[in-house]
């Protein structure tokens, strides 16, 4: 009699088993269309780094191509003709992303905790004064005028680490974390073993919210590091131009030579004109932008997935 519950048992359990299992095909199909995705992501950028080395008569002829008709360098060599330029640039980026990230975490860190602590009486009017910002604005030219003439932060390399310092969205998504993963119980008892604020904060939640943090440390690198609209604004100096600043400088300087040769006149210049790689030169800028980033990121990765699928599944 026992030996029968038993087998039923187990076959129930077979069955269990069965009904929450995924069938081969299936999952093969899943696997398919993901890596059709995969590559969906991946061809395009492919694509630019090998139109980065084709000859622009190449390109002005075939037009973009996997295998292309003729290689060329061209294109990296006149990027390159900038020189010193070029690494200043690349400094400041790397500076303002990476000093930029780190203040931008903290900040948004030191905002959200409060909002997340019951206790904290101005709660409610510290979120909706950072959800008003998302609605409403001053705009363009308050900003400007309060940066450029109110602050003084113009041609220096605070005024492009400040404007992006604090997000509204970060804040709320922090927040969300904060109540979402840290259980109310947890910071009772660091307060009941003489843990203050600030040791609670960064001793026991901030270890617990390593996703929280790696997302929007990586959204803040992203957009301090693709930030050109700024230095377009309020930079000057050649000293303080981000890396995405330049190469649009670059690219327009190669337009404005191809499109008004003619007027300025000169043989030697429209023979130089003709042979300036601008098909190619913006896929070099696509990848001397993109390439550094895209190697941080799989360090990232981990968390980051983990901090946009946090309070997904609840157990």
């Amino acid at each position: 009699m026992r030996a029968a519950v038993s087998d039923r048992s187990i076959v129930r359990g077979k069955r269990k088993r069965d009904m929450n299992a995924i069938h081969p095909m299936a999952e093969a199909v899943a696997h398919v269309i993901i890596g059709l995705f995969a590559l969906a992501c991946i061809i395009p950028f492919v694509l630019v780094v090998i139109v980065s080395f084709t000859d622009e008569a190449s390109v002005a002829i075939n037009g973009y191509q996997f295998i292309p008709e003729k290689w060329s360098l061209a294109a990296y060599k006149t990027t390159f003709q900038s020189g010193e330029q070029l690494l200043k640039s690349y400094g400041v980026s790397i500076f303002i992303t990476v000093v930029g990230t780190a203040c931008s975490v903290i900040g948004t860190t030191l905002y959200a905790y409060p909002l997340y602590r019951r206790q904290f009486p101005y709660r409610k009017f510290f979120t909706f004064f950072a959800f008003f910002t998302t609605l409403f604005s001053g705009g363009l030219v308050p900003s400007y005028m309060l940066i450029r003439n109110v602050l003084g932060l113009a041609d220096t390399i605070w005024v492009l680490i400040l404007p992006l310092l604090v997000n509204p969205f970060n804040i709320i998504l922090m927040r969300t974390f904060f109540t979402n993963s840290i259980p109310d119980s947890l910071v009772e008892a660091a307060a009941i073993d003489g843990c203050g604020e600030y040791r609670t904060l960064f001793q026991i939640v901030l270890p617990l919210s390593l996703p929280a943090v790696a997302t929007i440390g990586l959204l803040n690198a992203l957009g301090y590091w693709n930030d050109w609209f700024t230095a377009l604004l309020y930079i000057n100096n050649p000293n303080l131009m981000p890396l995405q600043f330049l190469l649009m400088k670059l690219e327009r300087n190669a337009q404005f030579l191809i499109q008004n040769a003619s007027s300025i006149g000169g043989s030697q210049l429209l023979e130089l004109t003709k042979n300036l790689p601008v098909e190619s030169m913006r896929m070099v800028m696509i990848v001397l932008a993109v390439l550094p980033i895209a190697c941080a990121y799989p360090f990232f990765q981990r968390y980051f997935i983990s901090g946009l699928t946090v309070g997904a599944v609840k157990g």
